[in-house]
């Protein structure tokens, strides 16, 4: 894993896999993503080292308070994001693919005033 993006990215599939499914694997993220077993294999194990996941006898996935904090954020970016765009006049599918891109780059203060002008705060 190269970049806090994809970090983020891992943590956010996680994170609705969880809200979907009451146990998560690796293998649920590979058939999300549709990577390869061995990319999220090294990319789980990396984040369970960075404290942001526990990882079960069973190989059951679960986030950690720091994970799912993380996720949270990245997600509620993303939504936010995709719901200005859509607001807008994008179609969904447009509003999607580039609220995944701008989540990950957005600063913290620029999008407390994005949720602010659209009274989401």
């Amino acid at each position: 894993m190269k970049t806090h993006e994809s970090e983020e990215m891992y943590l956010e599939t996680i994170y609705l896999l969880s809200q979907r499914k009451a146990n998560v694997r690796s293998v649920d993220v590979v058939d999300e993503l549709g990577y390869a077993k061995s990319s999220v294999s090294r990319a789980v194990n990396l984040l369970y080292k960075k404290g942001y996941l526990r990882i079960d006898n069973n190989g059951d996935i679960t986030l950690t308070e720091l994970g799912e904090k993380q996720a949270e954020s990245t997600y509620e970016k993303h939504s936010i994001f995709t719901e200005l765009f859509v607001r807008m006049g994008a179609n969904r599918k447009l509003a999607e693919e580039n609220a995944c891109r701008m989540e990950h780059v957005v600063s913290d203060e620029l999008f407390e005033i994005i949720k602010s002008y659209l009274n989401l705060q």
